[in-house]
């Protein structure tokens, strides 16, 4: 099984790093890191790319991604690539489809408060467009050691059932304990005691034990999971007033807009992640995780530059 790590020479990729190294260690994924080089174009800084420019810009790539190697423990599996693209989002898109990768990760931006998220410019256009589920660091996470629970967002809107069964899988294949969690925002004017937020608020616990126990019926022998409703005046206060493992990501599905089979961040999802301070998986519509991929030995560095007809124009291997 393989993980697209989009690496950026900054906290925000080693936060990045970081997260794929908690999550890998669970299960023996294999790590990509990726940098993206931008592609021959009018529209970019440099064009026509001045004499020398492209080597000069490979090899500084190369060099950052040396880096973010470096970073990654010898029991964790790991190459880098320098790929060629147009944009930054659609390179590690590319990259997972074209390495049949189950995940993306990546860190969120360096404008957000610490351990926060704030979503930029290549996090929005994954979470709009990415086939498979991807990963969001908040800033300033560097955990190393394994993930100790999943906690998954219970929603009742059609989506609901693929993240539900990828946190049931997940669960299984790392032996993790798993959390179902049901989000209830209370209407203030009605008041903590009104008839309509408490009939919310039974809705969601039936709801909630509905789902429990599909859950538990599909986890392996021995597996452990548990629900729990959390409720406040907005989604954010109901977030903040469930109580996060530090080892802990939280996995919620794309908004009932998105297309089949591709990421659409929604209003409730969106909510979540300006109040979470755990790592946040993003999982497309109707996604079903891909068989595992055999585990690949060795901890391989491989620095590609792409020359745009699929040939390496460069490339170097170093095994430990």
């Amino acid at each position: 099984m393989d993980y697209i790590v989009g690496y950026t020479a900054d906290e925000r990729g080693r936060d990045a790093v970081s997260l794929a190294v908690a999550l890998a260690r669970r299960q023996d994924a294999n790590l990509q890191l990726v940098m993206v080089m931008p592609e021959h174009s009018p529209f970019n800084a440099v064009y026509p790319p001045e004499k020398g420019f492209e080597s000069i810009l490979s090899a500084q790539l190369q060099e950052w991604l040396a880096e973010g190697l470096a970073l990654i423990p010898d029991d964790v599996t790991a190459r880098a690539h320098v790929i060629s693209a147009d944009s930054q989002a659609g390179g590690l898109i590319d990259a997972a489809v074209d390495s049949g990768a189950s995940l993306i990760i990546i860190g969120a931006s360096s404008r957000g408060l610490r351990k926060r998220f704030n979503v930029g410019s290549v996090a929005g256009t994954l979470l709009h467009a990415s086939p498979v589920p991807v990963a969001l660091a908040p800033q300033g996470y560097r955990r190393l050691d394994p993930i100790t629970r999943l906690t998954c967002a219970v929603g009742t809107r059609e989506g609901a059932d693929a993240v539900i069964a990828v946190a049931v899988e997940s669960a299984t294949r790392r032996r993790l304990p798993l959390r179902l969690v049901s989000l209830v925002a209370l209407d203030p004017a009605t008041g903590t005691d009104g008839g309509a937020n408490a009939a919310a608020v039974e809705s969601a616990h039936q709801h909630a034990n509905t789902r429990l126990a599909e859950a538990a019926s599909s986890l392996a022998a021995g597996g452990q999971v548990s629900v729990e409703v959390a409720q406040g005046a907005t989604v954010e206060e109901a977030i903040g007033a469930l109580a996060w493992d530090e080892g802990e990501v939280l996995l919620v599905g794309s908004s009932r807009l998105a297309q089949h089979s591709r990421l659409f961040l929604g209003v409730t999802a969106n909510k979540i992640l300006r109040a979470l301070t755990v790592p946040m998986v993003v999982v497309p519509r109707s996604y079903s995780a891909v068989e595992d991929q055999p585990h690949q030995p060795e901890r391989s560095v491989t620095k590609r530059s792409d020359a745009g007809d699929g040939k390496d124009v460069q490339s170097t291997e170093v095994k430990q």
